[in-house]
């Protein structure tokens, strides 16, 4: 089904949002307010907003360590997001997860984790679970294409599709796990011809274009939906920062950055709009100073909020 105007200007907004969050978490980085490390998806943006649009709101996500887009996507309230960002008992997980193991359980995000891979065999238990229950919803999961190559990701693809699952797999293909190249580490071009092994439908798409990645999934959530098991969408898409905030970045070179950030999801969606009609440069411009504002509004939130006490620290802590 088409997407409306108001919802293509909606998706714009999303991006910026997520663009926004995550230059700041790296600013709150800088200034010693943020412990330990996170893992940015600047630049991938349209992967995450396409994807999570092709859901009812009533749907599921599983996320990753390099989650901030997913969670916003799935409509997050920023200022609790922020606030676990930050560690305060606020936030989402009252500070314990942090930014590699958000969840939002009353949106259905069922969480991020710190394991590589480690939602793919969670989604084949949801599905399960969900499929039992006689649900119609679907749960969709992010991995990356380092966690394509590992032992859970074949065991559950296997599962997902004997079982006819209601589980949508989408890998963010950003070209490298950590500092490994996907054209090193795959002796095929498209991740997605991996499907035909176990029997469901691959596909490759253009992860920086948000309308063609919502196509992808649409078809995938719709699918899965009516009962004819899972699907892999693989999202071509890269990430402009390193690895994590311990990346020394030397094994890119400043061209091929360069040659992605002119890709920049977020202006070409921007440009389709403008030259379709469907918003002004000056829609634009106004839509994107909002989403700043709105997460200056976060951080001054999760700046007023309140740290842990030391007597309930460990409260749902569990390793």
């Amino acid at each position: 089904m088409p997407l409306s105007e108001s919802r293509k200007r909606e998706l714009l907004g999303q991006m910026y949002t997520i663009r926004a969050f995550e230059e700041m978490a790296e600013q709150l980085y800088g200034m010693g307010k943020v412990h330990g490390t996170m893992h940015l998806s600047i630049g991938m943006e349209g992967s995450a907003v396409g994807s999570v649009a092709a859901l009812r709101d009533d749907d599921l996500i599983l996320s990753t360590h390099r989650g901030h887009g997913h969670c916003i996507a799935k409509g997050a309230d920023l200022n609790l997001m922020m606030a676990e960002f930050m560690g305060k008992e606020e936030g989402y997980c009252r500070g314990r997860g942090g930014s590699m193991h958000i969840a939002d359980i009353e949106g259905g995000n069922l969480g991020a984790n710190g394991v590589v891979g480690g939602g793919i065999p969670i989604a084949v238990g949801v599905g399960l679970g969900l499929k039992m229950q006689k649900r119609d919803q679907v749960i969709l999961c992010f991995f990356g294409d380092g966690a394509a190559n590992l032992g859970p990701f074949h065991e559950a693809m296997n599962m997902a599709t004997i079982w006819k699952l209601p589980v949508v797999y989408v890998c963010e293909n950003n070209q490298y796990a950590i500092s490994f190249s996907v054209k090193k580490a795959f002796a095929i071009e498209r991740i997605s011809d991996r499907a035909a092994a176990y029997g469901m439908p691959g596909v490759t798409v253009d992860g920086n274009d948000v309308l063609e990645v919502h196509e992808a999934a649409s078809q995938a959530v719709s699918r899965a939906r009516a009962g004819e098991g899972p699907s892999l969408v693989e999202n071509l898409t890269y990430r402009w920062r390193g690895h994590s905030k311990s990346d020394a970045n030397r094994y890119r070179t400043a061209e091929e950055i360069e040659e992605w950030k002119r890709k920049d999801p977020i202006k070409r969606h921007r440009e389709r709009l403008i030259r379709e009609g469907i918003m002004s440069a000056g829609d634009a411009a106004q839509m994107r100073l909002e989403a700043y504002a709105a997460i200056d509004a976060a951080v001054a939130f999760a700046e007023a909020s309140s740290e842990p006490t030391l007597e309930s620290i460990e409260e749902g802590v569990y390793a």
